[in-house]
C-alpha cells in the first residue's frame, strides 16, 4: 500500500501542473462584476477639481481605461483608443495612473487624447479600489455605476469586436 502513495502523489502533482499551465492568464475572474464601480472622491487631471465619481459615470455607459505614460502597452493600445473615441458610443473615461502630470500630457500631445475625461491617479487610490495590477486595465460601467467587463492588457481591434462591442450593444438595447 505504502508504494502506491509517491504513485497518487505524481498524478495529484502533474494534475496540477496540466491545469496551470492551460490557463490563459489574461482571462482573470475579476469579483468586482456585476459590482459597483468605487464611488470615491477623485481628482481631475486638466483642473485638479475633486469630485466624486459617481457624478461623471451616472447615467452614461462608459468605457473606464487604466494607463499611464511609463506603460509601453498602453503606448501600443493608444490609437485603438482614439478609434474607438471616434465613433462616439461610450463615455471615455481614462484613469491616469500612478503617473506625473507632465509625462501623461506628454504622451497626449503626441498620441492624441481619446477620453472625454481623466482622472489623475497619482498615488492609485482609485487603482487600488479597483483592483489594478498592470496598466492596461479597461472596464466597462453601464449607466447604474455597475462593473460589467474587465480586460487586462491591451485592447486590440479581434478584442473589441468579439468582447467589448457586442457587450455595449446589449447594454444599449437594456437601456432603450
Amino acid at each position: 500500500m505504502t508504494k502506491f502513495i509517491p504513485l497518487v502523489v505524481f498524478v495529484v502533482l502533474v494534475w496540477f501542473l496540466y491545469d496551470g499551465l492551460g490557463r490563459d492568464t489574461k482571462k482573470l475572474p475579476s469579483p468586482l462584476i456585476g459590482k459597483t464601480f468605487p464611488n470615491i472622491e477623485v481628482e481631475d487631471f486638466r483642473t485638479g477639481e475633486k469630485y466624486q465619481l459617481h457624478d461623471k459615470l451616472k447615467n452614461k455607459l462608459s468605457l473606464v481605461n487604466v494607463w499611464a505614460s511609463w506603460c509601453v502597452t498602453c503606448r501600443a493600445e493608444h490609437q485603438m483608443l482614439n478609434d474607438i473615441a471616434k465613433q462616439n458610443i461610450v463615455q471615455m473615461v481614462g484613469v491616469n495612473y500612478k503617473d506625473t502630470k507632465k509625462e501623461a500630457d506628454y504622451f497626449l500631445k503626441r498620441l492624441g487624447n481619446p477620453f472625454d475625461f481623466i482622472i489623475f491617479d497619482k498615488q492609485g487610490n482609485l487603482g487600488l479600489e479597483i483592483g489594478v495590477y498592470a496598466t492596461p486595465e479597461t472596464f466597462i460601467v453601464d449607466g447604474s455605476g455597475v462593473i460589467r467587463f474587465k480586460h487586462i492588457g491591451e485592447i486590440t481591434t479581434s478584442i473589441w469586436q468579439t468582447e467589448i462591442l457586442p457587450l455595449i450593444s446589449k447594454l444599449k438595447n437594456q437601456i432603450n
